[in-house]
């Protein structure tokens, strides 16, 4: 009977720890920040306007366009957000967009291919070595592989050490640098 008395005791305490407010507000502070898309699901299909047009297939429904990003629960103290994007099966960088401004919640679909796109005013996208040459998205380009984008919220308004010739290495290193938070969204090839 004492024992059971003295477990029941350790898990009404435990249980009370893991409830505190402190516990629960740290939770959701780390659970507030996320990335979602109207084009797929976390861990969905990847539809294939989304996928590269230089996959030598042919195939007319794959155009390249960057997915449509919203975010949200962004902490307050971001100075501008970046998005990377990564092939996770071959641990190819497919796109880093960078110097979003903080006021961003989200990205439209098919941000143009240029250095400095046009929306959202004041980005900067590092360019894309690899199947083809251009700044900006480029899509998955091959098929069963898991596909990730992160959204940064960065500590500084501009990474102004970046420039057009930047690879997307680089570009991912100085987002890491600067990263306070981040949000992740999958997607299935």
């Amino acid at each position: 009977m004492r024992r059971t008395r003295i477990a029941l005791f350790a898990l009404l305490v435990l249980c009370a720890a893991g409830l505190s407010p402190a516990a629960a507000s740290a939770s959701a502070g780390r659970d507030a920040f996320a990335l979602s898309s109207t084009a797929f699901a976390d861990g969905g299909l990847i539809p294939k306007t989304h996928d590269c047009a230089s996959s030598g297939d042919g195939d007319p429904e794959k155009k390249n366009e960057s997915p449509p990003l919203e975010w949200s629960g962004a902490p307050g103290t971001a100075q501008s957000f970046a998005i990377v994007m990564h092939d996770l099966d071959n641990g190819i960088i497919h796109w880093v967009i960078y110097d979003i401004p903080a006021g961003a919640a989200g990205l439209p679909q098919n941000v143009d291919h240029a250095y400095q796109p046009s929306v959202p005013a004041g980005s900067r996208q590092a360019y894309y070595r690899g199947s083809a040459n251009f700044f900006g998205y480029q899509g998955p380009c091959t098929t069963n592989h898991t596909y990730e984008w992160t959204v940064h919220a960065l500590n500084r308004a501009t990474l102004s050490e970046l420039g057009s010739s930047s690879s997307t290495r680089t570009a991912e290193n100085a987002v890491n640098a600067a990263t306070i938070s981040t949000a992740s969204l999958r997607g299935d090839s």
